[in-house]
C-alpha cells in the first residue's frame, strides 16, 4: 500500500506522482490541502507540514527522494 501525501500547488508532488505512474505502481492520492483528516494522518506519520510525504508500506518519505522511493518499492515487491 503506498500513500502519497500531496497539495494542487505542490511541483514536487507531481513528481513523486509522476515517478510511481512511471514505473507501474499503484498509490493512493490524498490531497491534504482539501482532506484534513489526510493532514492529521500525515502529520502524525511523518511530524511533518511540508510535502509530498509517500507512506510506502509503512516507510516514510519526505519529499521527493528517488532513491528512498525505490528503495522502499523493492522492499515491498
Amino acid at each position: 500500500m503506498i500513500k502519497v501525501y500531496s497539495t494542487n500547488s505542490c511541483p514536487w508532488c507531481v513528481k513523486a506522482k509522476n515517478y510511481l505512474k512511471s514505473q507501474n505502481i499503484d498509490f493512493e492520492d490524498l490531497n491534504v490541502q482539501e482532506d484534513m483528516v489526510a493532514r492529521e494522518e500525515m502529520i502524525n506519520k511523518s511530524h511533518q507540514m511540508s510535502v509530498p510525504v509517500l507512506d510506502i508500506n509503512g516507510k516514510i518519505i519526505i519529499g521527493f527522494d528517488k532513491p528512498a522511493i525505490l528503495e522502499a518499492i523493492n522492499n515491498i515487491q
